[in-house]
């Protein structure tokens, strides 16, 4: 009897299962990013991950997941839909550092006019934020919006309340795709435009 075709059958699905299993999960600087997720009840996907990286320190490891990807900053930015920042600390940071850098972003891709309309809903999330004191090694951060609220979970806790401002989401995505982003490489990534 030939084997042969079994073999190569075999070979054959026992490669497609590891092309399957290849693709469901990403790994950033040892932070597991899957490729799949829900938020409300909405199926996303992983649009890009990748590293901040400051000074040459690895700061933390940042994914965006969306209802369907895109490499255009302003289709991410914009598209309808419940969204997902996770973040994953990767070194101690306190939660005034945190914040102020989210700030010094949001200042460096908004105008003055826009920067005021969004004071409130800056204001809540610093609130939050800083309400977690630290925000040790591998420590999640979620952001979340659906209906046009944004969420925030530290740790798996619900920090603050949903801030409604639906234009706050949009301009959180700003620091990191914006034109002016806290990270080069990290924007590219998160496009899903790494080489």
């Amino acid at each position: 009897m030939n084997y042969r075709p079994l073999f190569a059958a075999l070979a054959l699905a026992t490669a497609a299962s590891h092309v399957s299993l290849a693709g469901a999960a990403t790994n950033v600087a040892g932070v597991t990013f899957d490729d799949t997720a829900s938020v409300a009840g909405q199926p996303l996907v992983l649009n890009g991950a990748g590293v901040r990286t400051r000074l040459l320190f690895k700061v933390y490891a940042m994914g965006v997941y969306v209802a369907q990807r895109t490499q255009d900053p302003g289709g991410l930015q914009n598209q309808p839909g419940s969204k997902r920042i996770r973040i994953v600390t990767l070194r101690d940071l306190s939660a005034e550092q945190f914040v102020e850098a989210l700030v010094e972003g949001l200042k460096k891709n908004h105008g003055p006019e826009a920067l005021a309309a969004l004071e409130p809903a800056i204001g809540a999330f610093r609130k939050a934020m800083l309400e977690i004191k630290d925000a040790p090694t591998n420590t999640e951060v979620l952001i979340e919006s659906w209906n046009g609220a944004t969420r925030l979970t530290v740790a798996g806790k619900r920090r603050g309340e949903d801030i409604s401002d639906e234009r706050f989401f949009p301009a959180l995505l700003r620091i990191w795709i914006g034109d002016i982003p806290a990270d080069a490489e990290l924007k590219q990534n998160l496009l899903g435009k790494a080489s």
